[in-house]
């Protein structure tokens, strides 16, 4: 028969090990939850500017004030650049800010381009604000914004 005092069925070292490792589990979780919390097209924009902030104008967003058709929202896009070989905008990226997929597109230019604008058509899944991000050659960002009311069968919504 088996003496009557029970051995532990865990010792100290293993005990510090996995308190330090849960430890680092919950602090990595809460990292993890603000960046959950943050919008996705927060996250998006973050991800193509970095810590750069971007300057407010030189970018026209010429969109319908009110979209009676969410499906197919007319958009152009431009930028004041000379879009010489050293001054010239790289890319501008569109980003609807209530849209599941933020990123509706990303329009690139050259010098060669002439000049930078763009046009299409964007699904907007609900009444949001729409950026423009141009991407200029020497690293900076300009943006500009346009709020577009999205409405139902023209009813408002």
């Amino acid at each position: 028969m088996k003496d009557a005092q029970a051995t532990p069925l865990i010792d100290r070292r293993a005990f510090a090990t996995g308190a330090g490792a849960l430890a680092l589990l919950a602090g990595s979780a809460g990292r993890l939850s603000a960046q959950a919390t943050e919008p996705a097209w927060q996250q998006a924009l973050k991800s193509l500017v970095g810590d750069v902030k971007p300057l407010e104008g030189k970018v026209t967003l010429e969109l319908p004030e009110i979209a009676e058709n969410g499906n197919t929202v007319p958009l152009t896009v431009s930028v004041e650049s000379p879009m010489t070989a050293n001054d010239y905008v790289k890319a501008i990226h569109v980003i609807a800010t209530e849209n599941p997929q933020p990123g509706v597109a990303t329009f690139r230019f050259s010098p060669l381009s002439g000049k930078a604008s763009a046009a299409s058509r964007m699904r907007l899944a609900r009444t949001q604000e729409v950026i423009g991000l141009a991407e200029l050659s020497d690293g900076k960002f300009l943006i500009g914004r346009r709020s577009v009311k999205v409405t139902i069968g023209g009813c408002g919504g």
